[in-house]
């Protein structure tokens, strides 16, 4: 079950070269299921329950301390029958182990799971071993435990979320962010609301794997089952009850091309005739959900973030090759000290300093209407390059995505006729989303305007090695960028500042994470602020994760407005 205490650890007793098991339980009734007569390997996909250790996250130290004790004493009651042909440990329960000891804060938890490691792997048992060094691939586990340690901040990740994970360890490097971000996901997924909890890990599901976010599916699926979702339905999106299913359009349209969103496709879905009818609060909390693991899945891909130790992927119980700890490829773009190559690129952070010194200080040119609205399509009708194609993604993500050929594409493709541009003055988030998400939603309109203010607003005055930085002109260059893409136009802003800050590596970085996540590779990543710390780039993808968020849900939130009025 999913609310397993802590010495609830499974050995697999064999008789006569047989497993035998318990009885579990069936979630869809409520009634003993035998559970199959295989290795619990038979489906690795699914992964462990992330929250099987889930006393070990208790606020309380005495419970903490006591769940520890119970642990330890099963782990040797089945070490203690570990002979040939008797039993072993439930491999779950040992990758359960190896993520404990590599991300859990709290030392004597994290120490005392390296140990009962070790102690199996002394009888005997064959235990797993973490295939990535850290978080992320593109960032120097180095850094992000110099910089982003901030215990307070992950020691309530760790207490809210059970785990510490690859997401909340890259983003600490932004403790103000992180704060915002875990507040909103806790309300998204586990405060009372109009959905039920395993419909909103399963949308989330739906909604990662439009971007083929393997490392989101697992997460969720995992949390899917925790709170007693129907394991059948994990079998793929055909699975799933019809009213989920009738989301795929929606979910689609929002991954890739939300300007295409209509009053149309809000009515097929909430109109008394509708075949399963959403109520607009459940539709909202939906959109809301779905928005939010389009731009985690880009925030995902465009950090680099390996799968967790209890992922597939993660670890393997073979031993390690003698190749297994092979220099830093070519592409990766970091030192140890955190800082990137600098290649021939010395001096691109001292123009850049002095461009953006120059618009602070030049008056406002006088521009007119129409060469404001000129120098916006440019940036919108751009060709920025995405080549790099990855191979097909497992069925653990393609079981839950139709029309998988449907992607982003640019406004304009080879001359045609692009959609009308958003002008933000006419459907803003201040003045039009925030009010309507709140209504429909309490609170979480207050949740999404914090996160979005902080992130626009974060800054720490400095940039690359130079201290005392204002670097409000950049990050509205990089906001009003990203949303240009997304086809919003702010009228005020003159877009001839983002070719002015922008270089074009960095475009085509935030154009590929935003559009195309899964295409990002180490050598986009390294191609642009070469100067610049990992911290720095991090902030650039929450900015482009918040403002690609923002921008979907515009459309959407503009389709809710037309359909009510």
């Amino acid at each position: 079950m999913a609310q397993e205490q802590a010495t609830n650890v499974q050995c697999e007793c064999t008789t006569n070269g047989k497993s035998e098991q318990g009885l579990g339980i069936n979630p869809s009734n409520g009634q003993p299921s035998p559970q199959p007569q295989t290795h619990v390997e038979s489906e690795p996909e699914l992964g462990p329950n992330p929250k099987s250790f889930s006393r070990l996250c208790s606020r309380d130290k005495a419970e903490r301390d006591a769940a520890l004790v119970e642990l330890t004493q099963s782990i040797m009651a089945c070490l203690g029958l570990d002979r040939p042909g008797s039993a072993r440990i439930d491999k779950n329960t040992l990758v359960q182990l190896l993520r404990v000891s590599h991300s859990c804060p709290l030392p004597e938890v994290r120490e005392k799971a390296a140990e009962l490691l070790q102690t199996a792997q002394e009888r005997g048992v064959e235990v797993p071993r973490a295939l990535a060094p850290g978080p992320s691939a593109f960032i120097p586990t180095k850094q992000i435990l110099e910089e982003g340690l901030d215990q307070k901040v992950l020691m309530e990740a760790f207490l809210s979320l059970g785990r510490l994970d690859h997401i909340t360890m890259v983003m600490a490097l932004h403790p103000a962010y992180l704060s915002c971000f875990l507040r909103t996901q806790h309300a998204l997924l586990q405060l009372d609301g109009p959905l039920p909890h395993p419909w909103r890990h399963y949308i989330f599901i739906m909604a990662a794997a439009r971007h083929h976010c393997s490392y989101l599916v697992q997460q969720h699926r995992a949390g899917f089952l925790e709170v007693g979702g129907e394991k059948g339905w994990l079998a793929g999106l055909q699975h799933a009850p019809p009213k989920l299913q009738s989301l795929n359009t929606l979910n689609m349209l929002l991954a890739h091309r939300p300007w295409l969103i209509t009053q149309q496709h809000i009515q097929e879905l909430v109109c008394p005739g509708a075949e399963s009818r959403w109520s607009l609060a459940e539709l909202i909390h939906a959109v809301v959900l779905i928005t939010h693991a389009h731009s985690l899945s880009s925030f995902s891909w465009g950090c680099g973030l390996n799968p967790e130790p209890d992922h597939t992927g993660g670890h393997a119980f073979n031993p390690p090759s003698p190749n297994s700890h092979r220099p830093r490829s070519p592409s990766s773009p970091a030192h140890e000290d955190g800082r990137q190559e600098l290649g021939d690129g010395g001096m691109e952070v001292e123009v850049l300093l002095k461009r953006m010194e120059e618009l602070q200080q030049q008056e406002e040119e006088e521009c007119s209407q129409e060469e404001m609205i000129t120098r916006f399509e440019r940036e919108r009708s751009e060709s920025i390059p995405t080549a790099v194609v990855r191979g097909a993604s497992s069925n653990l993500v393609l079981r839950f995505v139709e029309d998988p050929e449907f992607g982003y594409e640019d406004f304009a493709p080879r001359g045609e006729q692009s959609p009308p541009t958003m002008r933000a003055q006419d459907y803003s988030w201040e003045d039009h989303g925030f009010s309507l998400v709140n209504r429909l939603l309490p609170d979480m309109g207050q949740l999404l305007d914090e996160k979005f203010q902080v992130v626009y607003g974060l800054t720490y005055h400095r940039m690359a090695m130079h201290e005392g930085v204002d670097t409000q002109t950049l990050r509205k260059a990089l906001w009003n960028y990203i949303q240009c893409v997304y086809g919003i136009r702010y009228d005020d802003y003159d877009y001839g500042e983002v070719n002015v800050l922008l270089e074009r590596a960095l475009k085509v970085y935030v154009k590929t994470v935003a559009c195309h996540p899964e295409q990002t590779t180490a050598r986009t990543y390294a191609s642009f602020w070469r100067h610049f710390r990992h911290s720095e780039k991090v902030h650039l993808n929450l900015l482009l994760m918040e403002a690609r968020l923002q921008a979907a849900l515009l459309y959407t939130l503009r389709a809710i407005t037309r359909h009510m009025t």
